[in-house]
């Protein structure tokens, strides 16, 4: 560790992966041990994704996450229920599947997964739609590298295990 000017504490690493971990540390000021940091990232990726599939699989190789595919509805929704994903990237137009209807759907999960849409018309309205109904981010295509790294561990990190609701007068 190193002290910067401002007091805080500096991780110097030269291995490229542990960056977007190490920098969400020093933002939320929580510790992460490498267990969470890495091996329990875990998505799942909704729809065609030819173009910017091998920087996808790339990127979550490298920092040793597991990543699932899915291509319709019924495919990724068999992957929601058998594996804990906990984040789900969805493009704006999977066939008989819009990103409305995959929040929706994940809304009836147990433990909802966070939501990043994907699109190649991105704008502004996109992007606050998805906030104001609860997404969590809209990333643009072509992905870029470091922004793929950055909303995934960053949705990771925002994705809460919510606590099955029991009835308070169950006999």
């Amino acid at each position: 560790m190193e002290r910067t000017n401002r007091g805080r504490d500096v991780r110097r690493d030269t291995d490229a992966r542990r960056l977007v971990p190490v920098l969400l540390e020093l933002e939320s000021g929580i510790q992460m041990d490498a267990k969470d940091r890495e091996s329990d990232v875990c998505a799942l990726l909704v729809g065609e994704y030819e173009a910017d599939r091998f920087l996808v699989h790339e990127v979550f190789k490298k920092h040793g996450w597991r990543l699932f595919e899915a291509r319709d509805r019924k495919r990724a929704m068999q992957c929601l229920e058998r594996n804990p994903v906990r984040v789900v990237i969805a493009k704006t137009d999977v066939p008989n599947w819009s990103w409305r209807r995959v929040l929706n759907d994940l809304r009836g999960l147990t433990k909802p997964p966070q939501l990043i849409v994907t699109s190649r018309t991105a704008d502004e309205s996109l992007w606050a739609e998805v906030l104001n109904v609860g997404g969590f981010d809209v990333m643009a295509q072509p992905f870029e590298r470091y922004e793929v790294e950055r909303v995934i561990a960053s949705a990771h990190r925002h994705f809460d295990y919510q606590p099955l609701r029991v009835a308070a007068n169950m006999a």
